[in-house]
């Protein structure tokens, strides 16, 4: 629970928040909206809603646009509320059938769950930490014990009983001092992902006056167990500042250590592994800064390392008195340095691991004696040991040809034992203890999954798709064995494809309710995600964007002409950036799909991106372009789903949104559905369906959440014809 989150981490949770929207708005339409009716208000559930038009005109580059949708943007409207309310209950009538197997597959997933269940618990500072599950409670219980793992119980939060009265609750980080009587911890109870910080005496169990509200994610003690660095965010929810709080004094006394005014960067404070340093990183999509703080000098100047140069990032991870510096400095797919510290600066800087075309260098790691690094090649990532003490280096083995591993809860500093999760698309999240120089491994858990599963009825494999430009794409494939997939079954294609993020094969149990029924489960790596290194994420950004929309045509295309697949039977989902890839491909290839699931889709790009007070706007320009540049505006007009309704027979169709939504606001999918209603022919269904209470990822609670997992795949099966049993029961 002790923070000692490196940049490599960091790095994962910007590209979480970065791949999404955030979005903030005001009403449009003014006084002539008293002239138009919503239609939905007097329809009746069976009778699709009808939002009513408000023309709005936008001019540039001497290309006008028309927006009629704007006014859905004031969620203080009562018309918008009624409205989204109306799509819910026309959702709702026209799923009422469903409602029966929807329930089973509710219960199929619940199931194969362990419901009382906890974690492996991992060493910090003394303390073994785990959380914990019971039945038929929504939220995780936060525990810890000292010294043994079989040592006394001792409950830090429980969040069921923190939630009881909302309708949503997130915790976010959680800090427990160095000295380990005190737990920082973050709340959220919107979805808004805009926190409250709280901090507790474990010893009395009592929470301290010191109640810090509107912060941002980041969160780290300083060594004096008294001092709390956070960040906030300005008014387009950029985190924009770093605050330094003492603890007993008044938040409003709070000391503002950095103000980062550039509005395409952000601010985020990390600490090491070693607890010598406080790093404050400056970054953004693709230049980073760093400067560091001895943790034993909170009140200290955090000390630049090296100067921001554009497109150029660095991270340092701490080593007795040097520092380890993952960097693209002349290095696309990245390399390692090393560097004195009291002489970090570029000048100084030493290689240890080069820069290789075919090997990507996404985190690094370091403890007393070793460097641990992760690696992806060909689309599958590696973990690499170095003993920095001999020199002796090797890889970890896995047994499958496809799988997934990530670094877990590696909290101790003076050890040579890491712990890594792994998993692939048939191996259920197993966790591992491995002596990094005897290469000895210790399963110590692997989730259960209830009700008899046997992996060896499912299979994995990977098959290659070619684009128009002859580029091979990945595609991976999980199936029953005893499917006949020469004969067109039916195929749920996701797909995501942005800010390099990777579609790793992790595991999922819920996935069961669809392969027993005879669906392929596949996945399109296509470009734009980061599976085949920084270039695969270039080629489907900015001015390459397309690529994204058209490598997933071709695999779905590769799919049907293999008889994986037909027209008739290919399921198409995404979400958020995803989302928009849906929007997309829906437009250019109705044809193709029988379904498309868009969730939470990012659809209204070109609107979004020219408005600057919209969150992530600017600092996003670098991965979808900045459309005040001519370019840049006609070529993202040419793919924004929004602007490229048109009147096609589109699929049937599902999107999803969430009213507290910061990073793809409600607006985008509700104004995305008003005109394909408007514009669509053909006799496909569509439905909106909006969370009114929830945040980007929806619901909080996991029970909730299996709930509207349920529904997404009643719908589709319920759509495919494949309402029935599932195989084999």
């Amino acid at each position: 629970m002790r923070s000692h989150e490196t940049h490599e981490m960091r790095e994962k949770n910007q590209m979480k928040r970065g791949r999404t929207r955030f979005a903030v708005g005001g009403r449009a339409g003014g006084a002539v909206a008293a002239l138009f009716v919503l239609a939905a208000t007097t329809a009746v559930a069976t009778e699709p809603p009808v939002a009513r038009r408000i023309p709005v005109a936008d001019t540039l580059f001497g290309d006008v646009r028309v927006d009629d949708y704007r006014w859905l943007r004031d969620r203080s409207d009562p018309e918008v509320t009624a409205y989204l309310e109306a799509e819910n209950e026309y959702t709702a009538a026209m799923t009422a059938h469903i409602d029966e197997l929807e329930e089973t597959v509710y219960q199929e997933m619940v199931g194969r769950i362990k419901e009382t269940d906890l974690s492996v618990p991992y060493l910090d500072n003394g303390f073994y930490y785990y959380k914990r599950t019971e039945e038929g409670k929504q939220y995780p219980i936060f525990c810890r014990k000292e010294g043994s793992p079989d040592a006394e119980e001792v409950v830090l939060l429980d969040q069921n009983e923190l939630a009881k009265g909302h309708d949503y609750f997130g915790i976010g980080a959680t800090r427990v001092s160095p000295d380990n009587r005190l737990l920082a911890y973050l709340v959220d109870t919107t979805g808004s992902e805009t926190f409250t910080l709280y901090i507790k005496d474990l010893v009395t169990g009592e929470l301290l006056p010191d109640v810090i509200p509107e912060i941002d994610y980041a969160l780290q003690w300083a060594n004096d167990s008294s001092t709390l660095f956070y960040t906030t965010t300005d008014e387009t929810r950029r985190s924009d500042k770093l605050w330094r709080h003492t603890l007993g004094t008044d938040p409003s006394d709070d000391v503002l250590v950095h103000h980062e005014t550039d509005p395409g960067f952000g601010v985020w404070i990390s600490r090491t592994r070693s607890d010598r340093y406080l790093i404050m990183d400056v970054g953004s999509r693709d230049t980073e800064e760093q400067y560091l703080l001895s943790a034993d000098d909170p009140f200290g100047r955090f000390a630049l390392v090296q100067p921001r140069e554009d497109k150029v990032e660095y991270y340092l991870s701490h080593r007795g008195d040097e520092f380890y510096i993952r960097t693209n400095d002349g290095a696309k797919n990245y390399k390692v340095m090393k560097v004195p510290v009291d002489a970090p600066s570029k000048d100084n800087w030493t290689e240890v691991i080069p820069h290789r075309d075919g090997v990507k260098i996404e985190r690094v790691e370091t403890f007393a004696n070793h460097l641990v690094v992760a690696e992806r090649e060909k689309g599958q990532r590696r973990i690499r040991v170095m003993n920095l003490d001999t020199g002796d280096e090797h890889y970890v083995e896995f047994p499958e040809p496809v799988y997934a591993v990530y670094p877990s809860e590696n909290r101790e500093y003076q050890t040579a034992t890491i712990r890594f999760s792994y998993m692939s698309h048939v191996t259920p999240t197993s966790i591992y203890d491995y002596d990094m120089g005897t290469r000895e491994r210790e399963l110590l858990k692997q989730k259960e999954v209830l009700g008899g599963y046997d992996p060896a009825l499912y299979a994995s494999e990977r098959l290659f798709a070619t684009a128009a430009d002859g580029t091979e794409v990945p595609v991976s494939i999980l199936y029953r064995r005893d499917a006949k997939r020469d004969e067109g079954n039916p195929v749920y294609l996701m797909g995501y494809g942005a800010y390099g993020a990777s579609m790793d094969p992790w595991f999922s149990s819920n996935r069961l309710s669809l392969l027993d029924r005879g669906v392929i489960y596949a996945t399109a790596h296509v470009r734009g995600g980061g599976e085949m290194g920084e270039e695969w994420w270039e080629d489907g950004s900015m001015l390459s964007k397309m690529n994204t929309f058209t490598d997933f045509i071709a695999c779905s295309e590769h799919l049907i002409d293999e008889g994986h697949a037909t027209p008739d039977g290919l399921v198409a989902t995404g979400g958020s950036a995803g989302g928009l890839l849906m929007g997309a491909i829906a437009n250019m290839r109705p044809d193709l799909y029988r379904i498309v699931i868009a969730d939470v889709p990012f659809v209204d790009v070109l609107n979004t991106m020219l408005d600057a007070s919209i969150p992530l706007t600017v600092g996003e320009y670098d991965e979808w372009g900045n459309p005040n540049e001519e370019e840049y505006y006609f070529y993202m007009k040419s793919y924004s789903p929004y602007d490229n309704v048109g009147a096609l027979d589109y699929p049937d169709m599902l999107i999803t949104a969430s009213l507290n939504d910061p990073r793809v606001q409600y607006w985008e999918p509700a104004k995305w559905a008003a005109r394909l209603r408007a514009t669509k022919t053909g006799d496909g269904l569509l439905l909106l369906k909006t969370n009114m209470g929830a945040g980007h990822g929806g619901a909080s609670g996991r029970y909730e959440r299996f709930r509207e997992w349920a529904f997404e795949y009643a719908f589709m099966l319920d759509r495919l014809g494949l309402g029935s049993d599932a195989a084999g029961e």
